[in-house]
C-alpha cells in the first residue's frame, strides 16, 4: 500500500516561512507526479503546486512566486517551501501522489498564518 506522509505545518506570523515535507513509502521515481493541495475551512480543496517525474512544475496563481516545490530523490520526499506567508494561506495542506493514474493522499498538515 502506497503511503505519503506530510509534515512541517505549524503556526507562523504573516511574512514568515514554512517548509512542508511529503515522504513517500516508495521511490518517487515510480510516481507520474506529486503535488500539494490545500483546503481552507468552508472551501474546496485546491491545487497549490505539482511536479511531474520529468521535472515540470505548475503553480496556482495565488502562490505568486512565493512557493517552491522541490524533491529529494535520495529521501523519496517532496517539499513545499512557502515564503511570505499570508493569513489567507491558512489551510490544511495535503500531498497527493499519482502512481500510474492511482492517486494517494496524505492525512494533511495544518498551516496557520497569524496576522
Amino acid at each position: 500500500q502506497v503511503q505519503v506522509v506530510e509534515s512541517g505545518g505549524g503556526l507562523v506570523q504573516a511574512g514568515g516561512s514554512l517548509r512542508l515535507s511529503c515522504a513517500a513509502s516508495e521511490s518517487i521515481f515510480a510516481f507520474n507526479g506529486m503535488g500539494w493541495y490545500r483546503q481552507a475551512p468552508g472551501k474546496q480543496r485546491e491545487l497549490v503546486a505539482v511536479r511531474t517525474r520529468g521535472g515540470l512544475t505548475n503553480y496556482a496563481d495565488f502562490t505568486q512566486g512565493r512557493f517552491i516545490i522541490s524533491k529529494d530523490n535520495a529521501k523519496d520526499t517532496v517539499y513545499l517551501q512557502m515564503n511570505s506567508l499570508k493569513p489567507e494561506d491558512t489551510a490544511v495542506y495535503y500531498c497527493k501522489a499519482d502512481l500510474r493514474g492511482a492517486y494517494y493522499w496524505g492525512q494533511g498538515t495544518q498551516v496557520t498564518v497569524s496576522s
